[in-house]
């Protein structure tokens, strides 16, 4: 006795022909340093990229994070455009890897936005509206 729900029938084993296989190019490509938003590891990580990078914009995220993952296209957006990618350098660190650096960073919520200028914390938003963080980043676009 055969189950139907275990017993392969030919249509699924027959080969598809290449033609209906869609092909896609893939073309290796380096991408510039300031085009990407950076994922803060360490701690020493962090403070090695404060002391660095003239304005550094954080992000705070969580993985099971809703608006986190909402508003993060956006930044990645705002990452690789000529008005901030040379002048502000985009990291994000997750609260739960490092609890003990959010704890530092006074993180109370989550997604919370910090901009260092010259390693001093000088804004800060709470949230995912768009609109807050663009005028924070436009404020310390590499001129104030």
């Amino acid at each position: 006795m055969t189950s139907r729900i275990f017993t392969p029938t030919l249509r699924a084993l027959r080969a598809r022909p290449i033609a209906t296989i869609p092909i896609t190019p893939r073309f290796f490509s380096t991408t510039s340093p300031r085009m990407t938003v950076h994922n803060i590891a360490t701690k020493d990580q962090f403070k090695e990229v404060i002391a660095r990078e003239p304005v550094v914009l954080l992000d705070a995220f969580a993985t099971w994070c809703g608006p986190c993952k909402a508003v993060a296209p956006i930044i990645a957006k705002w990452a690789e455009s000529e008005e901030f990618k040379d002048k502000i350098y985009f990291a994000k660190f997750d609260v739960d890897a490092l609890p003990e650096l959010a704890q530092e960073l006074g993180i109370r919520a989550m997604p919370t936005f910090i901009v260092f200028k010259d390693g001093d914390k000088v804004g800060e938003h709470m949230g995912s509206n768009p609109g807050p963080i663009l005028a924070l980043l436009q404020k310390w676009n590499g001129s104030a």
